[in-house]
C-alpha cells in the first residue's frame, strides 16, 4: 500500500485553518493540522507546491523515515513554515496508522498513563470585575485551572484580554481581520509590572488557594523585569509564568531563576528540540510550551517531551483556537500517553469550527479525553469546510507609548 493523493484544505469557520488530507491506495484518510496564525497561506503553499508530490507513492507506514526525508532532505531546516508543514504530514500518517490498527492513537504511543488530561481555560477581563466574572464562570463549568490576563490601566486593548465584555468568553481570537495590515496595540511594561501583582493578590483573596493560576507575559519583559515580576508574584503561588522574556534568548532565563521560584513555561514560538537545549539541560524551565502543530508533529513532540522528562520538566502543550481540532487531538493523545504530563491549554472552538471538524473529545470536571475512536478522532467535513472562504487576518503589532515596535 502507498499514499495515493495529498490535498490541502483551507477553511475559515470564524478563523482560518489549513488542513492536510492524505489518502492511501486502500482509501484510508489521514488528517493533519498545518495552521500558522497570520501566515496560513505560506504553509499551504509549502505543502501544495513542494511536499504533496513528494509524498505520492510513498509507504504511509514509514512515519519516521518520512519525517526525516522532509526535515533533512529539504536542506533548509527548522522555522515555523517548514515545521508546520512537516507536522501536518506527520499527524496525517499517525492518524492513518491508528485507523489501520483500529485503535485510538494514544494506544500506539504506549497506552494511557492517566484517565484524563487536566486543562486550563483563558479567563480575562478589561477590569477586575470582568475578570472575576470569567473566573467564576469557568469554575462553575468545572475548570480547576485558569490563565489570568487583564487590562492594565492607561493602556488600551492588550494581548490575552477579550474586548467583548465581561463574562465567560470562549472566543478570544488575537488575529484581526483588518485588511492588508495588522492592528497595532500599545504597551508599557512599567504600568504592567506595577498593576499585575495586586490583581493576583485580590484573586487569591477571593478564590482561595485551590485554584491553579497561570499567567502569560507574552515575551514583553526584559530579563531583569521578568526577574522582578516572577519574584513579586511568588506569594500568590502561580502554577506557571509563561514566556516572561523573548524566548530566543535562552540564557535570559538564568537571571529569572536566580531571583525567583515561580515556575516558568517557555516555547510557544519554538519549532524544534534545538530551541530547548540550554533551557532543558540547565533546568531553566519547568514546562515545555510548544504546539504539536508548529514543532514537527507527534513524532518530534514525543522526542522533545521524552528529552524533557530526563530533567524533570513537564509538558504544557500550546492549545489555543489557532490550533485546529486536529492539532488539539494530536496534543491530547500525547498528553494521555506520556509520563511527564503537566497541563494542557484548552480554548474550546466555536460552533462553526465544530461543524467543520467533527471531534470525539469529552470534557469532565476540568479534564479532557481525546476519545476512543480509531486514529486521532477528528474528521473534517469537506462540504461544510467549503462554505467558509479564507479571509486574511493578522496578529497585532505591539508598540511602546513612544511608538517603538515592541515584542508582541
Amino acid at each position: 500500500m502507498s499514499i495515493e493523493s495529498v490535498d490541502v484544505v483551507i477553511t475559515s469557520p470564524g478563523r482560518n485553518f489549513v488542513t492536510l488530507k492524505v489518502v492511501t491506495s486502500d482509501g484510508i484518510v489521514g488528517w493533519g493540522d498545518a495552521t500558522l496564525n497570520g501566515r496560513e497561506l505560506s504553509v499551504a503553499s509549502y505543502l501544495s507546491d513542494h511536499v504533496a508530490s513528494m509524498l505520492v507513492g510513498r509507504d504511509e507506514d514509514r512515519i519516521e523515515d518520512t519525517w526525516q526525508y522532509l526535515y533533512r532532505g529539504a536542506y533548509w531546516r527548522r522555522g515555523p513554515v517548514t515545521m508546520a508543514a512537516i507536522a501536518a504530514v506527520d499527524m496525517a500518517l499517525w492518524d492513518i496508522k491508528a485507523k489501520k490498527a483500529g485503535m485510538p492513537l494514544y494506544q500506539l504511543l504506549g497506552g494511557a498513563s492517566r484517565d484524563g488530561v487536566r486543562v486550563y481555560a483563558h479567563a480575562s477581563g478589561t477590569d477586575f470585575e470582568a475578570l472575576t466574572n470569567a473566573i467564576t464562570g469557568y469554575r462553575e463549568l468545572g475548570f480547576t485551572a485558569v490563565r489570568v490576563q487583564t487590562g492594565v490601566p492607561g493602556l488600551g486593548q492588550i494581548y490575552g484580554v477579550s474586548a467583548a465584555g465581561p463574562g465567560v468568553r470562549y472566543d478570544y481570537e488575537p488575529a484581526k481581520r483588518s485588511g492588508d495590515r495588522p492592528a497595532e496595540e500599545t504597551w508599557d511594561t512599567r504600568q504592567y509590572l506595577n498593576h499585575m501583582p495586586g490583581v493576583f493578590a485580590k484573586i487569591r483573596e477571593e478564590f482561595g488557594t485551590d485554584l491553579r493560576l497561570l499567567h502569560d507575559g507574552h515575551h514583553r519583559m526584559s530579563p531583569i523585569e521578568a526577574a522582578r515580576f516572577a519574584k513579586d508574584v511568588e506569594p500568590y503561588d502561580l502554577f506557571w509564568l509563561e514566556d516572561c522574556t523573548p524566548s530566543e534568548d535562552q540564557a535570559a532565563l538564568r537571571l529569572v531563576r536566580q531571583h525567583s521560584t515561580t515556575p516558568l513555561a517557555i516555547g510557544e514560538v519554538f519549532n524544534t528540540v534545538f530551541d530547548y537545549q540550554t533551557l532543558i539541560t540547565e533546568r531553566l524551565i519547568d514546562y515545555v510550551r510548544s504546539a504539536v502543530t508548529h514543532t514537527g508533529g507527534i513524532t518530534a513532540m514525543k522526542k522533545l517531551l521524552d528529552f524533557a522528562a530526563i530533567y524533570g520538566i513537564r509538558s504544557g502543550i500550546h492549545g489555543p483556537t489557532d490550533i485546529s481540532p486536529i492539532g488539539m487531538a494530536a496534543a491530547l493523545h500525547l498528553d494521555l500517553a506520556i509520563h511527564n504530563f503537566g497541563i494542557q491549554e484548552y480554548m474550546p472552538h466555536n460552533e462553526q469550527t465544530l461543524e467543520v471538524f467533527r471531534t470525539s473529545f469529552t470534557f469532565d470536571r476540568g479534564f479532557l479525553h481525546p476519545g476512543d475512536e480509531p486514529g486521532l478522532g477528528v474528521e473534517l467535513d469537506e462540504e461544510a469546510a467549503s462554505a467558509h472562504e479564507y479571509t486574511k487576518a493578522y496578529l497585532p503589532v505591539n508598540r511602546l507609548l513612544d511608538g517603538t515596535v515592541h515584542d508582541w
